[in-house]
């Protein structure tokens, strides 16, 4: 069966804006700065006049290595700054909720630090928030429906978005990072969020030798969540090649779900890999166990002219 490939984007975001792209690049704004970073699939000619672009507090210049190259800054940037993103259903504005949005006891507004850093990134992907609905619907009709407690795996969490997403609607987390840098961020996150007394293991670990020890312990999941890289390094020095790794980690991660899971969801950024054989890896590792499948791309949605802007690849297979 040949699946649809679906669009999803995060409609519901204050604190960042895709204000325009073309001719290789995007513009955006993070909280209250501006940033121009490549973007080699904006084919399309700039929008907004030049002046726009000229305002930008800072420019990423790559080099030809592999996310290599720097920061131009053109005006002051604080070392990191505050941003939010406020979940479903319960969605005043930002502004409103400084110290975190609760409604029945948890907490609806996700806080996070952003920083620029060496490669390009800002510590957040804001095409991910439509991911992080989902999960939390998820979840969130499993504990309403049942009263049970959801456990959820969260691969190359960085700096734990998801993690947050998902902790922030009840559920416990296992949240992986090879990178101590990263997970260190996500635990100030979990601190700004107002979820520091959550129920999260925070595990700087290489994600395949992590879930096989699970495996062996008989630790078992409702929920995965996989954000894999396209090259990294385990803590140990470990050599991570998306293309290479990738099936052997899926069903390392089929042999720790739990009986009735909930969800899998897989992101891929970076890499020549159409939806549809992110979705053909999730057929694989799900097979026999029913429920239902869908993928597509991430995109963000341009302020200027509202082109449409493909950021990633997901597939995602829910048991309900």
């Amino acid at each position: 069966m040949i699946p649809p490939i679906n669009l999803l984007s995060s409609p519901y975001w204050t604190d960042y804006e895709l204000l325009d792209s073309g001719n290789g690049q995007k513009l955006e704004r993070f909280g209250p700065y501006t940033f121009i970073r490549p973007e080699v699939q904006a084919l399309w000619t700039k929008a907004l006049p030049s002046e726009n672009w000229q305002a930008a507090h800072a420019v990423f210049q790559p080099t030809g290595e592999e996310s290599g190259g720097h920061w131009k800054f053109r005006k002051d940037v604080d070392g990191k700054w505050e941003m939010g993103y406020t979940l479903p259903p319960f969605r005043p504005p930002i502004s409103e909720l400084r110290n975190g949005g609760i409604k029945g006891g948890k907490v609806r507004a996700l806080r996070f630090w952003a920083m620029t850093t060496p490669g390009r990134h800002l510590g957040v992907f804001p095409e991910c928030g439509a991911n992080w609905d989902w999960v939390g619907e998820k979840i969130e009709q499993k504990t309403k429906n049942k009263n049970e407690q959801v456990n959820v795996l969260n691969l190359f969490g960085y700096t734990g978005l998801a993690t947050l997403a998902a902790a922030a609607v009840g559920a416990r987390v296992t949240h992986v990072d090879a990178s101590k840098k990263s997970v260190t961020w996500a635990r100030q996150n979990a601190v700004l969020s107002g979820l520091v007394e959550s129920p999260i293991r925070w595990i700087v670990d290489d994600a395949l030798k992590f879930v096989q020890r699970e495996s062996r312990r008989g630790v078992k999941y409702d929920g995965i969540l996989l954000d894999p890289p396209k090259f990294g390094r385990g803590p140990q020095g470990e050599v991570w090649e998306v293309y290479k790794a990738l099936p052997e980690l899926l069903r390392a991660c089929r042999s720790v779900l739990s009986e009735s899971p909930l969800f899998v969801l897989l992101t891929v950024y970076a890499v020549k890999l159409p939806a549809v054989h992110a979705y053909q890896a999730l057929v694989e590792m799900m097979e026999g166990l029913g429920g239902s499948l869908e993928c597509g791309e991430l995109v963000t949605v341009e302020k200027s002219a509202g082109r449409l802007l493909s950021q990633a690849v997901y597939a995602r297979w829910s048991g309900t």
